[in-house]
Formats: C-alpha cells, sequence, structure tokens
C-alpha cells in the first residue's frame, strides 16, 4: 500500500507560510487616496475644461475668469490648518467620508449656476469640502506606512493631482461634447463623487490595527519598521517648537512655490494653449491629458527612486535634495524654453517634460509625517497645504492680470521658472531625516 503520508504533509505547511505572508492593505488604501486625490482634481479642474464656454455664456473678462478660477482655492486654503486640527482629533476615516460627499454635492449643484456669482459660491463651497483630502493623506502616511515606503505614499496620494488633471480633461470635454453641455457634465462630475466617496469610507480605517483585512504579518511588519526608525524616542511633537524649525518653515515655502508652478499650470494652460496655439477644444483636452499624464508617471518613478535609494543605504538628505533640486532645475528650464516657443507640438513635449519632473516634488507629503510624527502630521500637513494653496488663491488672478495687461503669457511663464528656482533653494534647506516622534 503506497503511502500518502508524506505527499500530504506540504499542504498544511504551505498554508501556514501563506498565512505569514503580509497582507497589503496598505497599498490599496493609498489606491484609494489616489483614487479619491485624482476625483478632486477633475472636479476642481473642470471649470478651467469648461471656462472658454462659460467666459462666452457670462461674458466674463480675464480679470474675471481669474478671480472665479482662485475661488476654489480661498476656501480650500482657508479651511487647511482647521481640517488638520480635525483630522489630530477626530477619526481621519469619517472626516474623509464626509468630504468627498460634500465635494461632490457642490460640483454638482455648479451645473445649475445662472450667473458667474453663483458659480463662484459653489467654486467656494468645493474648496471647503475638498480641504481635508490632502492632510489625510499625510496623516495616514504616517500612520500605514513604513519610513522606506513612504516616498511612494506621498506620491501616490499627491499623484491624485496629474492624474485627476489628465482625465479630467479627457472627460469633461468629452461630455461636454457628448451632451453638448457643460452644465449636464458638471452634474454627472458630482454624483459620481459622491458614489466613490461612500465607498471609501467603507474600506479605509484610521489605523492598521483597526481594519479587517490587515493580517499579524502586515501589522508586525509595518510596527516594528516604524518602531526601529524611532529608535526608543517617541515622544510627541510640541507645536510652538515645529513652527520655529528652519526644516518646517523651509517646507512651508517650498511647497508654496511648487504650487505656483503646478496650479498656475492647472488653471491657465488649457486657456493658453487655446488662445497662443489656436488649439480647440477636443485638441485642448488632448494635450492636457497627454501632459498631465506625464506628471502622473513622472511622479510615482520619483517616489519609487527615493524609496529604493534610500532602501540601499541613500541618506535622506542626499536623496531629498538631489532629487527636488534636479527636478526643479529641469522643469525650470523647459518652462523658460517655452516662452520662446512658437511651434505648438514642441510647446506640449517641453511641457511633458517639465511636469513629469517637477511632480517629484509631491514627495512634500511625506514631510509632515517626518518631521511631525503622527500626532502633529495632520495640523503640519494642513499648515503646508495652507501655505501651498493661498498661491492658488493668488497666482491665477495674478496670471489673468499680466495676460490682460500685457496681452501675452510670456511673462506668466516666466513667473513659473522664479517660481521653480525657489522650489529648489528652499527644498535644500530641509532636514529629511527621521525623527522618531509620536
Amino acid at each position: 500500500m503506497k503511502d500518502t503520508s508524506l505527499q500530504a504533509a506540504p499542504a498544511p505547511a504551505l498554508a501556514a507560510t501563506d498565512a505569514q505572508r503580509p497582507t497589503t492593505v496598505r497599498w490599496r488604501i493609498f489606491l484609494i487616496l489616489l483614487l479619491l486625490a485624482a476625483i478632486n482634481y477633475i472636479d476642481r479642474a473642470s471649470l478651467s475644461v469648461a471656462l472658454p464656454l462659460i467666459s462666452a455664456e457670462f461674458e466674463l473678462t480675464p480679470a474675471m475668469e481669474g478671480l472665479i478660477l482662485s475661488a476654489f482655492f480661498w476656501s480650500y486654503a482657508l479651511m487647511q490648518i482647521p481640517s488638520g486640527m480635525l483630522l489630530d482629533r477626530f477619526q481621519v476615516r469619517n472626516i474623509i467620508g464626509a468630504a468627498t460627499i460634500g465635494w461632490g454635492a457642490f460640483q454638482a449643484l455648479a451645473g445649475g449656476a445662472h450667473n458667474w456669482i453663483t458659480l463662484l459660491i459653489t467654486r467656494v463651497g468645493l474648496g471647503v469640502a475638498e480641504s481635508p483630502i490632502m492632510p489625510a493623506g499625510a496623516k495616514l502616511n504616517g500612520a500605514w506606512l513604513t519610513p522606506n515606503e513612504r516616498g511612494r505614499g506621498a506620491t501616490l496620494v499627491d499623484g491624485g493631482a496629474p492624474l485627476g488633471t489628465a482625465f479630467g480633461a479627457i472627460i469633461i470635454a468629452g461630455l461636454i461634447t457628448w451632451f453638448d453641455s457643460w452644465r449636464i457634465a458638471f452634474v454627472i462630475a458630482g454624483v459620481g463623487t459622491i458614489v466613490v466617496g461612500i465607498w471609501a469610507w467603507w474600506y479605509i480605517r484610521n489605523h492598521p490595527s483597526e481594519h479587517p483585512k490587515v493580517n499579524a504579518a502586515e501589522l508586525d511588519y509595518i510596527n516594528q519598521a516604524n518602531a526601529v526608525a524611532s529608535d526608543g524616542n517617541g515622544r510627541k511633537a510640541i507645536l510652538k517648537e515645529l513652527l520655529k524649525s528652519r526644516s518646517v518653515l523651509a517646507m512651508f515655502a517650498g511647497y508654496a512655490c511648487y504650487n505656483s508652478v503646478f496650479y498656475g499650470l492647472l488653471t491657465w494652460m488649457p486657456s493658453y494653449l487655446h488662445q497662443a496655439h489656436n488649439l480647440d477644444i477636443k485638441a485642448m483636452g488632448g494635450a492636457t491629458f497627454l501632459i498631465f499624464m506625464c506628471g502622473f508617471v513622472g511622479e510615482l518613478i520619483g517616489g519609487w527612486i527615493a524609496d529604493k535609494w534610500k532602501a540601499s543605504g541613500g541618506q535622506p538628505n542626499t536623496v531629498m535634495r538631489s532629487m527636488f533640486a534636479g527636478s526643479a532645475a529641469v522643469a525650470a528650464l523647459c518652462i523658460l524654453l517655452v516662452a520662446y516657443t512658437p511651434d505648438a507640438a514642441r510647446v506640449i513635449a517641453l511641457l511633458c517634460v517639465a511636469l513629469f519632473f517637477i511632480r517629484w516634488c509631491g514627495m512634500y507629503w511625506c514631510l509632515p509625517a517626518i518631521l511631525g510624527g503622527k500626532s502633529k502630521a495632520g495640523i503640519l500637513g494642513g499648515s503646508m497645504n495652507f501655505c501651498g494653496n493661498m498661491v492658488g488663491v493668488l497666482v491665477p488672478i495674478l496670471i489673468g492680470l499680466i495676460v490682460q495687461f500685457t496681452g501675452s503669457y510670456f511673462l506668466a511663464l516666466i513667473f513659473f521658472v522664479v517660481m521653480a528656482f525657489g522650489l529648489m533653494l528652499f527644498s535644500g534647506l530641509i532636514d529629511y531625516r527621521e525623527r522618531g516622534l509620536a
């Protein structure tokens, strides 16, 4: 009789091995955050894509266009610090769910605007509702990821900006063309956002220990890696001390410079391509998609390079300063060349390269957890985003005034070059080493 006991033995052993393999819930959480951030930018970029039609319907001047484009950023920026405080005090999961449903409602209501004032009001509401999302990503970065994963986590969350802008251009332009109505396009986008918000609330948890899908191996992996990084310190950060830190202040200033470039391109690039290079709405949507998709791909690659470089022994200061300075320098050069290039195809190619590299600076979103620890990641992330989005209030208006009074986009492009050099400067003043703060 054939003995089958030896043949049957490996099955339980294999099952035990599988049971000890860490789950990957943390990366599913950050893929959901990527989706939320992308939808965030689809909704906020929808106005830029539809602006030529809205401007004609409401008879807007360039300065009025800039005012409406900036309206979102007023409330979004002012709500960043309160949002960060709420995230540090209450459950991240519930705030994410409520915020997403809220901004979807405002996006849908924008489709019913009957003049520029009501449109502006819906944009202000959109800014209030969207304000907690990015600080929530910083908060979850500290709770869910290890030090050698934070770069990828940060770029996944921040990567929603170029991804959402890219698909927003295609989706909104496609909906406008299909239904021959920017209003219907806004309503569809808003309802879709609400549905995704409900799903995100259902899956996301505040900490790995609370998630039913996280196994013991993944929980141990996260806790042990962060315990090694803390080196037994674990003290809570003091906000007053943080706000006096050179690294924190440089983080605020660097992120403001970064957003000056990105938000300037986000709000005005479609109009620039339409007016300066005679692209129609379909061609404009396609070019915007290509440019911002390059930004999304570049951001993911940048986060992967940084984490792998650090995991192989690279010092955090060497890794981050090199990557931030190099990416900002390439972006500055490309935008400078755009200012002197009359050919539309070359302009689009240069903007693709500029976005590919400057989006490496999305790794700024791993800094609140590094500099402030888990207990202050929300307020630091909110404060950083406040500084970054105050320029979102000012830059669209400034660019509108420059275009209106000079009749061209040349000085606007030079402004973006100067901001890229500011990004290089301030990024070099930050100490990127782990503090081990709780």
